[in-house]
């Protein structure tokens, strides 16, 4: 529970981050996100999961972070 509770601590931070250090920045950005298509924004969702799922798995696997 605790790793889990550091997680989602970590992920708030990454999440703010670009916000607090550029925010006109990322109001450009959401902008052009907006335009995105449901299937562009699905591509880079599941692309994002994907991602996150492999380095899990090669963490894992290799014991890389031991």
């Amino acid at each position: 529970m605790k790793l889990f509770l550091l997680l989602i601590g970590l992920v708030f931070i990454l999440e703010g981050l670009p916000y607090a250090a550029s925010p006109d920045a990322m109001r450009k950005w959401l902008v052009k996100l907006a335009d995105l298509s449901s299937q562009q924004l699905r591509v880079m969702g599941f692309s994002a999961v994907g991602l996150g799922l492999l380095i899990i798995w090669i963490v894992q696997k290799t014991n890389v972070l031991d």
